[in-house]
């Protein structure tokens, strides 16, 4: 039988190499390569490749296994999801934040600034200041719930933030959020972080629409 914590290792180290797009949407994923890259015995990588497959995160193309996409339908969804789970934690964390955390929402602001030239990384910043927020709201259904919905947000081929002047705009869209929830505001947090995921979301279509004319 499978070590748990091995099988558990597997996993978490293919799901952090299509997080950090290592391996992106339409990627085909090689059991035998994925050990050598990993370090890790072919069982566990199996059995996380099984257990991703489950979650949909990866998808069957014909006896190969690929990371998996989403289509407009999925997209939509996801982000109706994802605009009500994270305007409840703004709303929790103007509640509940203690003043340390509302300090370093604040300074991840300040030093994200430093990123607009690098869309990858500041997506990742993105994504830990967003996390930041779930941990605010001091509720650890509603973060697990949207570590679920993160991790689909890593079969989206591209970051938002890579479109010309969104960098700069989201980064303001983010102070305006931390200024909300600083000023125990927990209704204006929420529809400024529900805001700032609709215009993320209207981004993706437009370059969706972009994509299909060139094809």
């Amino acid at each position: 039988m499978t070590d748990p914590a091995t099988q558990k290792d597997a996993y978490d180290l293919i799901l952090e190499a299509i997080d950090s797009g290592v391996y992106r949407p339409g990627s085909r994923l090689v059991e035998s390569e994925l050990a050598d890259r990993f370090g890790v015995s072919r069982t566990p990588i199996r059995e996380a490749l099984q257990r991703l497959e489950t979650q949909s995160l990866l998808t069957r193309d014909g006896r190969s296994l690929i990371v998996a996409s989403l289509d407009h339908a999925q997209m939509a969804e996801l982000y109706a999801v994802r605009q009500e789970l994270e305007g409840l934690a703004a709303k929790l964390a103007a509640q509940h934040a203690a003043e340390e955390e509302i300090a370093v929402l604040r300074d991840m602001v300040a030093a994200d600034a430093a990123l607009l030239s690098d869309p990858e990384a500041l997506a990742r910043a993105n994504r830990r200041f967003h996390h930041q927020i779930h941990l605010a709201s001091h509720n650890r259904y509603l973060v697990q719930q949207l570590d679920l919905v993160y991790r689909s947000m890593a079969l989206m081929a591209r970051t938002s933030l890579a479109a010309a002047g969104r960098g700069e705009r989201a980064l303001e869209e983010h102070a305006e959020i931390v200024d909300a929830i600083a000023a125990r505001d927990g209704g204006r947090a929420a529809q400024a972080l529900k805001d700032h995921l609709s215009i993320a979301f209207v981004v993706r279509l437009k370059e969706e629409a972009g994509r299909v004319g060139l094809s």
